[in-house]
């Protein structure tokens, strides 16, 4: 599904956060991982974080988004499947939760790039993917 304007971009970042905040919330819970509890709880926190940045950004931005199209940006390469097992082991927890910050960076750095027109929204989620790549370092050190 094309990805062509400012209102599917932030729907779709929207969806995103909210998927791995439920991933993480789950994996917080699961006691496999309860050597990473803090570090899940933390990127919950900050899912729910962005999810308001999101949306925030879409409310003060609402005049302008119609004014750009976006053209070839689609969804499928930023799509993850997530099975949220409660009897996941921390290997396959740290490996989905790798798996969905790559992602991130990936869709924010691309979405900053197409939506640039708009630079107030473009900056917001430069932002977030600043968060992922903190993420990203996070599990990398574990």
């Amino acid at each position: 599904m094309p990805l062509e304007n400012f209102g599917s971009i932030l729907n779709f970042a929207e969806e995103i956060e909210s998927q791995d905040q439920e991933f993480y919330e789950a994996a917080a819970g699961n006691p496999a991982c309860s050597g990473y509890k803090s570090m899940f709880e933390q990127f919950a926190a900050n899912a729910k974080k962005n999810v308001k940045t999101v949306q925030r950004t879409r409310r003060e931005n609402v005049t302008e988004m119609i004014l750009e199209p976006i053209k070839d940006f689609v969804r499928a390469p930023y799509c993850e499947v997530c099975e949220i097992a409660p009897n996941m082991t921390a290997e396959e927890a740290l490996a989905t939760a790798k798996r969905l910050e790559d992602r991130a960076v990936r869709y924010y750095s691309e979405a900053a790039l197409k939506i640039k027109a708009l630079p107030e929204v473009a900056r917001a989620l430069k932002l977030i993917g600043k968060k992922h790549n903190a993420h990203v370092a996070s599990l990398a050190a574990v």
